[in-house]
């Protein structure tokens, strides 16, 4: 008999995924719910998800890429304190970005730094923002 996966089943199937499985197994998948059988109208239901799923992974690509030009031109600048030879107390945090970035609404789990922002000058950090966009956004560190 063939289902249709509803919810994802370890080593077994994905969500929407079509498998051809032994009826008492289809029974079993059915009744907990992991499934439904494959009929004319659940695979209509399942291309109907499919597309609506893929508009709006495409809306959100299209926002992704409209905020990463934004982001780009932005410069934001920090006023640190500093020692002897002009060293910086402390680092930029993720934190302290984020903060300066609360008009964009963005997470503090898209914003990635490689190296710590611990110098005065110019760094670059890295914001991701869908699945494979990332901006790359200018911090200026002064005295």
């Amino acid at each position: 008999m063939k289902v249709i996966f509803i919810k994802d089943l370890k080593k077994q199937g994905k969500k929407g995924e079509i498998k051809e499985v032994k009826d008492g197994y289809a029974k079993f998948l059915i009744n907990e719910g992991y499934a439904i059988k494959e009929t004319k109208e659940s695979l209509s239901n399942l291309k109907r998800e499919k597309d609506k799923k893929k508009k709006e992974d495409e809306r959100l690509k299209e926002e992704a890429q409209k905020l990463k030009k934004e982001l780009e031109k932005e410069k934001i600048s920090f006023t640190v304190k500093t020692g002897e030879h002009d060293k910086v107390f402390g680092s930029i945090s993720v934190k302290q970005i984020k903060e300066k970035l609360d008009k964009y609404k963005i997470d503090k789990k898209q914003i990635i730094i490689n190296n710590p922002i611990a110098s005065l000058g110019f760094h670059e950090v890295q914001i991701n923002l869908y699945k494979e966009i990332n901006a790359k956004l200018k911090i200026e560190v002064k005295k």
